[in-house]
Parts: structure tokens; sequence; C-alpha cells
């Protein structure tokens, strides 16, 4: 098979992506089973690390461990990398030694370069641009909750952020709905979410009437990573955006939250909503593990 990578989220086609979906609950129910599953006997998984993480590094640490492989822990500051090593040169180097390497990195061009060079599969474990493993993970989520995700309607309330991008993405190759708001100056760049077409999401200045009638509602924290300089400057502009108890009143009474975590209580969401009946986040933040898991298994095997 040839090396095929997972960069953003429209790389895998709409097949491939419900065929993971159909692996992570198997390799899921396996898990909960505690019934052994080694297919990436004797693989390696390099992860390689410039941003922060917790979830990420564990769900694949964990996941690949799971898989009977074994995962080493690179970050830039630590490396080469750290030290102006070419991504280029480090991309030849690294894919030489292992099967597989995931990147948590600022600009998605680095982690394009990496790409170009490597052996191996590359893993988007985070960009600025685009977090295609937590969509992932926040789709299949929804897929054990409420079934098949066509046709739904997610509502997208705060910043048009890297996660805000993926869910556009997510869209238009599964074919659902998503309602944005962000405070003015925060809105949707398409060409930013490599997102040419507008049949499946919508803009909406009030956060009300984004969230209004959705099966889904869903945001993240008001500064991502690298933006830390505007904090205070966005909890003014990003005050009128925190999802309430009032905005899930008017989402279907079924709706579920989502936020990739971590979460500030009393800032993007209340803590009545992150903690109350609608809240599926603690499943949301385990399936990072499951879907990564059978993504991982895809990536090195195909289909089995």
């Amino acid at each position: 098979m040839s090396i095929k990578h997972f960069l953003q989220f429209n790389d895998l086609t709409r097949d491939e992506i419900e065929y993971i979906f159909e692996r992570a609950a198997w390799i899921k129910k396996q898990f909960k089973s505690y019934q052994q599953y080694w297919p990436l006997s004797d693989r390696t998984l390099v992860m390689i690390f410039e941003k922060a993480s917790t979830r990420t590094r564990l769900s694949f640490e964990a996941g690949m461990q799971q898989l009977g492989g074994s995962a080493i822990y690179l970050n830039t500051r630590d490396s080469q990398l750290g030290r102006g090593e070419p991504v280029e040169d480090a991309a030849q180097v690294i894919s030489r030694m292992s099967d597989i390497v995931m990147i948590r990195t600022f600009e998605q061009s680095i982690i394009e370069r990496f790409a170009a060079n490597s052996r191996v599969p590359v893993i988007n474990g985070l960009t600025n641009e685009y977090h295609p493993c937590q969509i992932l993970a926040d789709i299949f989520t929804f897929i054990e909750h409420r079934g098949s995700i066509q046709g739904k309607t997610v509502a997208w309330i705060g910043d048009s952020n890297n996660v805000c991008n993926t869910w556009l993405q997510a869209a238009e190759v599964l074919d659902f709905n998503v309602h944005v708001s962000t405070p003015p100056e925060y809105e949707v760049e398409p060409e930013r979410a490599n997102l040419y077409g507008t049949d499946h999401f919508e803009e909406f200045a009030d956060p009300m009437m984004a969230a209004k009638d959705a099966d889904l509602v869903t945001t993240d924290v008001w500064t991502s990573m690298g933006f830390e300089a505007e904090n205070e400057e966005r909890r003014k502009d990003f005050a009128d955006w925190q999802v309430d108890a009032d905005m899930m009143r008017v989402a279907k009474n079924n709706a579920l939250f989502m936020h990739c975590l971590p979460a500030h209580r009393g800032e993007e969401v209340a803590a009545e909503v992150i903690d109350g009946p609608h809240s599926v986040v603690w499943d949301e933040a385990e399936n990072r593990l499951h879907v990564q898991k059978a993504l991982m298994e895809y990536l090195l095997l195909g289909k089995v």
C-alpha cells in the first residue's frame, strides 16, 4: 500500500473514515473486555511535540502500546529540531528509524514539509490550522450516542480556530451541517480552513441562533496555544459566546455538548453545562485513544 498521511480531515475519504469508525468500535470493545489485540507488534511510533499536550501524548502512547507496538517521545526542545536542523532532514532520518510518526506543532507547513520527506505515514496531532484526530474522536462519540451524523447540525460557538476548521472539513466529507458563531473579526477564513464550498456551513452573528435546534453544541477555549498575548482582549470579545444552560435549551432536547479540553469553566462554557446531562466530554476524551488506534492500524496495515 502506498504511504498515506493524515494531515487534515479531508485527506481521507468518507469510505475510509467510516471504516476507521467501524474498526474503532471493534478495537474499543476488545479493550473494554480485556482482550489482547496486537496487530502492530514490533512497530514503532515516534511522537514529536512542539506544543504541550496531555490527551494527545497519552492517547497515542498508550494506544500504540495497547496495539503491541512501542512509542518514542521527542520534544523539539530536547532534539536537533530545536537547534535548527531542517525539517526535511529530520524527516529523512526519523522515518528510516520508525514505522509511523505523529507531530504536534504550530504551522501546518511544518508537518507538510515533514510528510513530503517521510518514508512512513505522518499523523497531525494538532497544528494551528487543523486538529483532525480530535474531530475523528468527536464524531465517533456522536455516533456512539446518537447514530449517524449525516444530515445533523453541529453548532460551533467561539473562535474559528483549528478545531472549528476541522469541523467544517468533516461536514463536507460526511455530509452534515455546521452552524458557526464567532465574535466580529474572528470569523471563519475559508482559505485557511481549506474550504472551498459553503453548502455545509452557515455563519451566525447571534450564538443563540447558531445553537437553535442543533444536535450537537461544541466549543473550545477562547485563547488557543500561541495566542496567549491576546488573552485579556479575547476575554472581552468573547464574553457573549459562552455555552450556558440557556443556549443548550434552544438546541434540541437531546442535544449533546462537547469540548476538546482542557476547559475553562466560567469562560467558554458554564460549569452546569460541561458537568451536566448533555455533556459527553469524558467519552469524547477517551475516544481519542480508540479512534487513533484504528487510524494507526489503517495507515500501517490498510483494511484488515
